[in-house]
């Protein structure tokens, strides 16, 4: 018998390498997006049937935040993420035989700007303004739905190291030479490998036991000043300029992108994770872009 997977908003770097890595275990992978070569957000049949079945359903679905937080932009990467789970959750209990697994993308943008101490899913403060407030909506919509025979797993996903992503525009930073810190440098960059986002997925398949939410970050963020001299140390170079806040604002209006995903202090540990024994490939950032960078 086939095994099903599922990935909704399937169609980014994170989406495409889950593909490649479940088709490489023998799984039929269903992708659900806007684009008109996979199954549509409207056609509720196609997905009923996708999901019919399936060992597993990673919804990934949701408008980039690397943009403006105007109005319009702010509605559709709300609405984006819980109109998408919210459909989803509809079809699951349409189907004849439930996914076994649901597993959701959360943010750990969710915490509170940390400099004093670590966000764990127990111990973790809850955060303030707009990507908070979506971050809740989004695991609102998820955990509305009561699936007594699918398992529902809520990621909080720190920033995915991976060939793509995040990691094109910190390189060209250190490539032109602006490799420094950005704004004080004392704000935590959470980060997880590509890879162990995988495994972590694959993890909460063996393990029938777990459900709810769980951060998706590798257990030793560093300040942002260490993570730019990781970058430039991978990258053979010596030095780079910083960046103070006024000159990241002044880029980020340029780039129409906000300052919020360079400055806002992310201190999350995966807690839960590391207390049910997972292990992590790759534990620090020298390990993780010794690995991206070959």
């Amino acid at each position: 018998m086939v095994k099903k997977a599922v990935i909704a908003g399937g169609t980014g770097f994170i989406g495409t390498y889950l593909k490649e890595k479940y088709e490489r275990l023998g799984y039929l992978v269903y992708i659900i997006s806007r684009h008109s070569e996979h199954i549509q957000w409207d056609d509720t049949d196609s997905m009923r049937d996708a999901l019919d079945g399936a060992k597993l359903v990673i919804n990934l679905a949701g408008k980039s935040v690397n943009c403006r937080y105007t109005e319009t932009n702010k509605r559709e990467i709300f609405n984006s993420r819980t109109e998408t789970t919210e459909s989803l959750g509809r079809a699951i209990e349409a189907c004849g035989i439930a996914p076994e697994l649901w597993v959701n993308a959360s943010t750990a943008t969710i915490y509170r700007h940390a400099e004093d101490r670590p966000m764990t899913e127990d111990g973790g403060e809850i955060g303030r303004g707009f990507s908070v407030e979506v971050a809740k909506a989004w695991e609102d919509s998820f955990f509305s739905f009561q699936l007594p025979d699918t398992r529902q797993v809520a990621l909080r996903i720190a920033i995915v190291l991976g060939d793509g992503g995040v990691m094109e525009p910190y390189r060209k930073l250190v490539k032109y030479g602006l490799g420094g810190k950005q704004g004080s440098g004392r704000q935590m960059f959470s980060w997880i490998h590509i890879e162990d986002l995988y495994r972590t997925v694959r993890f909460m398949q063996h393990r029938d036991e777990l459900s709810g939410v769980f951060n998706a970050s590798a257990p030793n963020p560093v300040a942002n000043k260490e993570w730019m001299k990781a970058m430039r140390q991978s990258m053979n170079r010596r030095t780079g300029l910083p960046a103070s806040k006024w000159m990241l604002e002044t880029g980020a209006a340029a780039l129409r992108t906000e300052t919020e995903l360079i400055l806002k202090s992310r201190w999350v540990v995966p807690e839960r994770l590391v207390r049910e024994g997972f292990r992590f490939r790759y534990p620090s950032v020298g390990s993780a872009l010794a690995d991206l960078n070959n």
